[in-house]
Order: C-alpha cells, then structure tokens, then sequence
C-alpha cells in the first residue's frame, strides 16, 4: 500500500481517537485523573402545612438558572400527591395536588448538585423596566436619593454599590429613614433596592439561595442583589454593596414572588436542611450522560459486571505493552526473543512485583536452558522436544513454588503467574540462538527480552495510565496509529548509530 494512504489511514484514526476522548472529557465529564471525587450537596425541603376540608395544591419554587453548578438528579417524596414541574414567574416551580387529605401534611422535594465552573446559564437580557408608581412623599425621596446617586457614580454597577452604601449609612439622611422606614428582614430590603434601581431604570431583582458550606440540618434562604447592566447580570451584597456572590452560593429562585403557595391548607411552613457527600467523578459523569441521553454511556466498560470490568483492566493495558515492545525493537533497536513474550512476561510482572519477578524469571529460564541441552543430547524432533520442555517448565515451577514455601518465602509462589508456554519458548529459542550464533548472542538477546518487559511493565503498572484508557478506550486508536507510523519506518536505529559510529566518522 502507498505510503500516502498509511499516514492517512493514521491521521483518520486519530482524529476519530482524540474526537471521541474530548467529547467524553469536555463534553460529558469523564475524569481523567483516576479516585478523582466531586462534592455533591443535596438540598431538602419539607414543605409542612394543615390541609383543609377541600383539595390541595401546592406551588415551591424551585432552582433553574444556577450558575456554577449542575443538576445531578432530584425527586420528590410526597404520599398520594400528583407532582409535575413548571415554569413560572421566579423561575421553574415544583406542583402537588391531591384530591383531599387529612392532618397534618409534610411534602420533600429533594435536589442534588454538583459544581462545574465550565456552566454558564445565563439568563436573558431583560427589558428596562417600567417606572414605579409611588405615592408621595415617598416619591420625592426616591428621586432626590437616585439624582444624588447618579451624580456619584459612572455606570451601573457603580450606581448600585453608591445606593447600597447610602441606603446602609449608618447616620442616614432624612430620604433614606423614610425610605427604609418599616424595614423588617433582609428580602424587604432589597424589595425596596429594586424599586429604586427601576426609578433609575436599571433592571434588578431579588436571588434567593444558600451559600453550600458542609451539613446544614437547618438552613437558611440568603437573599442577593441581582442587577443587569445591559451585558450580564451583576451580583451585589445588600449590606456592603460589594459585586460578588458567596463561595458556592446555590441559587434557589428569583423575584419577589413567595417561595410555596398552598391552596387549601393552612400554618404553612418550609425547612430547609443540606448535606455534603462525594461521590467518584465517573458516576457523575455517567449520570449526567444519561439524562442528556448521549449514546458514549452506552459503550462505557462502566457499564459492564464487575467482573469483566477487572478482566478489561488488564487486557486493556497490553496495547500498552506492545507499544512499548514496538518502540523498543523498532526505534530503539533492542533485541528480544519473540513479539509479545516480554509484554506477558510484564503482565506477569504487576502481579509478582519487579523484583521477585526479575529473580524468579531468570531462576526459570536459567534452569529451564541447562536442562534443555540436557534433552538435546537425547535428539528428540522438534514437537516432542517443545512438549518436554513445556513439561519440565511445569516441573520447575512446582518445584521453584514448594521450595519457597517450605523456605517461608511466600513470594515463590507467584512463579505460577508467568505463562508456562512463554516461557518454554523462550528457552527453546534461546537454546537455538545459543547453538547457531554463540552464547553472547543468545544472552544478549534474553537480557534484551528482560529489557523490554521491565520497560513494558513500568508503563502498565501506573494506575492512573491503567484509568484513562479504561475510561477512555478510544485512545487505543491513537496508539493503533501510532503503531502504523513506526510500522512504516525504516530509518537508523538508535542502537545502529553507535554500532556505524566508524562508518560515520570516515
């Protein structure tokens, strides 16, 4: 095949890689590092009232637009009660009705999130709203105070920081007692800051929400300062004027619309209670994959049992292996007995550790070669001979195992891990390099064969290596084209440019 369609062959496969590992990263949050955890809060709310004689309905607002966080799930616990979700006027509210009820009723709504600074929902850009209507004196007082703001300020949001800072004076003038005259709560007051900022019509309103910080058994709504200042909205502190929000500020609703309304019941009453868990990064992402109904959770080896997942997690890592193999002989220029002989044999490494593997390999082979030309004076055929040498292999590993045992060096038995008939070829091929081209080529072979495997198992050995490519299997695409590539490459090998050093130089 034309070199040209090699290249493209790798280009295409990738794109089709890397495409895949992005969507998955970016797109549907697959972690790429391995135990990474993300805090999830959850917010409860009981919504208690008495019922009366009649039906029932029952409206709470619910979050929306809440900017820095993702919604991972959230459901409602409510005995014989219809539930469905709206949208209203502060936003998306939460409906029960029941047909009739009796006592004392408590309704959960229940809603879990998790932070992802990458979310931006941002509401639309709101008209400029019309002017109050306010009675006098009330209506000289707001004029004088937004004249007076206007000329201490250059945009909106200072404007807004100036009226803060005059409606929180501690020795305020005559407009600002009047205005706050009657002031009881925090809501209140920025009830009245949005009256204002529309007298200077500047869009604003009230953002109710909790500031997530640990378990709260009992929380309490927060209420902010949203204002529009023609681009996006602004966040401001009621009571110091500073633009910001608290850290992991949750934003419930918006407006001045009361946060339940229950029709046909009565002393109605909402708590509030969080709590902080942290779940694997992994579930989250699968989760939030299927709701937005993406086909990748699908194929996900997340998805499979238990089981085949761990079965996975070792055969995924021997692509690995075999890239280190093909860097090695065809790069590098490391000689070595057999293509995947050292990528098993450092498969076999991960579970005997590297040291106990190194000794116990070359115990196997060093006694497995001498017996071998014990049997080549016995001129056996080939298949006969490759049957005794995989028996005599089983042998010395049983005897290698018990041995250990009986010594107290439990380490021994892990012997049984290397794959017997590997290692009878490895020892059949060394014994032939042996006799054809001499002990050094043989020797120097099987050191390279132990080379490749050490470098093949450090690579498959680091976990968080072992997690990406479980997670994100495409990837085994661009190690395919990578593979390729070197497949077709045919300059120097770095061992080759010190063997032709000489040649070099002349």
């Amino acid at each position: 095949m034309n070199q040209r369609y090699v290249y493209l062959l790798a280009a295409l496969l990738a794109v089709i890689g890397l495409s895949v590992f992005f969507y998955k990263w970016q797109v549907l949050g697959f972690p790429v590092t391995e135990d990474q955890e993300s805090p999830v809060w959850t917010i409860e709310s009981a919504v208690s009232f008495q019922s009366g004689p009649g039906s029932i309905k029952v409206q709470l607002n619910v979050p929306s637009l809440t900017p820095g966080f993702r919604t991972l799930h959230e459901n409602s616990v409510s005995r014989g009660y219809g539930f469905a979700t709206n949208f209203g006027g502060g936003g998306r509210e939460a409906q029960w009705a029941i047909r009739r009820a009796d006592g004392e009723q408590t309704i959960y709504y229940r809603i879990s999130v998790y932070e992802d600074d990458s979310v931006d929902q941002s509401d639309t850009t709101p008209p400029f709203p019309p002017t109050p209507t306010i009675n006098e004196p009330m209506k000289t007082a707001v004029d004088v105070l937004v004249d007076d703001v206007r000329d201490h300020s250059a945009d909106t949001a200072s404007f807004t920081t100036e009226l803060l800072r005059s409606m929180n004076d501690p020795s305020p003038d005559s407009n600002v007692e009047l205005l706050s005259a009657g002031v009881s709560s925090n809501a209140e007051f920025v009830d009245v800051i949005t009256t204002l900022l529309a007298s200077a019509r500047i869009p604003a309103r009230m953002v109710h929400g909790f500031p997530l910080a640990g378990r709260q058994r009992s929380a309490e709504l927060v209420t902010w300062l949203e204002v529009h200042d023609g681009d996006r909205w602004l966040y401001f502190n009621p009571t110091t004027g500073e633009e910001s929000l608290p850290d992991r500020f949750l934003v419930w609703w918006r407006g001045n619309e009361p946060l339940v309304n229950v029709e046909g019941g009565s002393n109605v009453q909402v708590d509030f209670a969080i709590q902080l868990n942290h779940l694997e990064a992994v579930a989250i992402a699968e989760t939030q994959a299927a709701r937005q109904g993406a086909s990748a959770v699908d194929f996900s080896l997340y998805s499979l049992p238990i089981q085949t997942q761990a079965v996975y997690s070792v055969l995924l890592m021997i692509p690995i292996g075999a890239l280190i193999m093909v860097i090695m002989r065809n790069i590098v220029g490391v000689d070595a007995f057999g293509t995947f002989m050292p990528v098993l044999i450092a498969l076999a490494f991960r579970e005997t550790k590297l040291f106990w593997g190194l000794i116990l390999f070359t115990l196997l082979v060093t006694l497995g070669l001498t017996i071998r030309f014990l049997l080549d004076k016995l001129r056996l055929l080939l298949v006969p001979r490759l049957s005794a040498v995989l028996i005599v292999v089983v042998i010395l590993m049983l005897f290698i195992s018990m041995t250990s045992h009986r010594l107290g060096m439990e380490m021994g038995l892990s012997v049984a891990l290397f794959p017997m008939v590997i290692i009878a070829m490895t020892i059949e091929r060394m014994s032939v390099v042996w006799e054809e081209r001499g002990a050094v080529d043989a020797i120097r072979a099987g050191l390279g064969s132990l080379a490749v495997a050490v470098a093949a198992y450090i690579f498959m050995d680091m976990a968080w290596l072992e997690h990406l490519i479980f997670t994100f299997p495409e990837l085994l695409l661009v190690i395919l084209a990578f593979v390729m590539l070197v497949g077709r490459y045919t300059g120097y090998r770095l061992t080759e440019l010190r063997r032709f050093k000489e040649l070099a130089r002349d």
